[in-house]
């Protein structure tokens, strides 16, 4: 069974009405691999999810999850995933093993193996000590912690998260990333969509680009950053109206991009210790007067600022 895909997506499809959502997509996610879909919020990952979970239909194409079908067998994806949602479906008046216990008994866990498995969730989502309070009383990110354990009751092959980390503080942020790097040593398959560059650049062994409904590229973090060349990213703050000294820098050799996106003008370059004094200099003709400076090495910010010629925003 291990050389069946645990997730194979072939030209997706989904529009609702004028609005292509989702068009064409195809990627494979490898059994016991962390993929990410990586894109800004409307670049279709949630629709995306949203068919893979068999909870839209497609108006196109189909995906299978362990072999089976989201077109024509439901009731056997459903068998062998959970999905971790980005609103929660947690009852607030219970305690986190009252609401574990719950959902345990939809997926017809009973009896010892309830409790036991309940136990077991509680320790993966490290909130063993705090079971008994009402989740009510949780931060947010405890909160997103039991919403994770729910999707774990039925020991699923492939979990999907949905931009699990969206509105909770750093320390619980940090929880719910090193939660998704043990279900990976578990021998789970995750997919996990974010619009945080550095989470899909920390957590993935794969990471496919959405933009605009379409996947714009796929690979690893180390190949993607490949598609920019060695270039390095300069972000600047100008005293004035940058769009006369963005033409001038657009002219200097080792510069490949120019853009302007919120008063930060951002250029793209092969080397930043040549380009940046002929940056000033330019400038300096137009008596612009540079306020800041920040350097970057190639990321993932930079790949999406390369394939879209926008940087990748909140």
């Amino acid at each position: 069974m291990n050389d069946v895909p645990a997730i194979e997506v072939l030209d997706l499809q989904k529009s609702f009405g004028e609005n292509r959502a989702v068009q064409g997509v195809s990627f494979e996610v490898t059994q016991g691999e962390i993929f990410s879909l990586l894109g800004p919020n409307g670049a279709g990952k949630t629709t995306t999810i949203s068919m893979l979970s068999c909870l839209l239909r497609p108006n196109g194409g189909d995906a299978r999850v362990m072999g089976h079908s989201i077109r024509s067998d439901a009731m056997g994806v459903k068998s062998v995933l959970g999905v971790v949602p980005q609103d929660l479906a947690l009852y607030e008046d219970l305690t986190a093993r009252e609401n574990l216990s719950f959902w345990g008994k939809m997926y017809s866990l009973r009896g010892s193996k309830l409790k036991l498995r309940v136990d077991e969730v509680l320790d993966i989502i490290g909130l063993r000590d705090r079971a008994s309070e009402r989740v009510g009383k949780y931060s947010g990110g405890m909160k997103r912690r039991v919403n994770i354990g729910v999707a774990l009751l039925h020991k699923p092959k492939v979990i999907y998260m949905d931009e699990p980390t969206v509105g909770i503080d750093p320390q619980s942020r940090r929880n719910i990333l090193d939660s998704v790097v043990r279900l990976k040593d578990e021998g789970m398959t995750v997919l996990y969509t974010t619009h945080y560059m550095e989470e899909a650049q920390e957590l993935s062994d794969h990471i496919g680009i959405m933009d605009h409904g379409k996947l714009i590229a796929c690979g690893t973090g180390e190949e993607l950053v490949k598609l920019v060349g060695q270039q390095t990213r300069i972000d600047l703050t100008l005293n004035g109206d940058g769009a006369s000294v963005m033409k001038l820098w657009q002219g200097i050799e080792g510069v490949s991009r120019v853009s302007a996106e919120d008063g930060l003008v951002t250029v793209l370059v092969t080397d930043s210790n040549l380009v940046l004094p002929h940056l000033f200099e330019a400038a300096a003709k137009l008596s612009m007067r540079i306020t800041s400076v920040d350097i970057r090495e190639p990321n993932l910010e930079a790949v999406f600022l390369h394939l879209t010629g926008r940087a990748l925003r909140d």
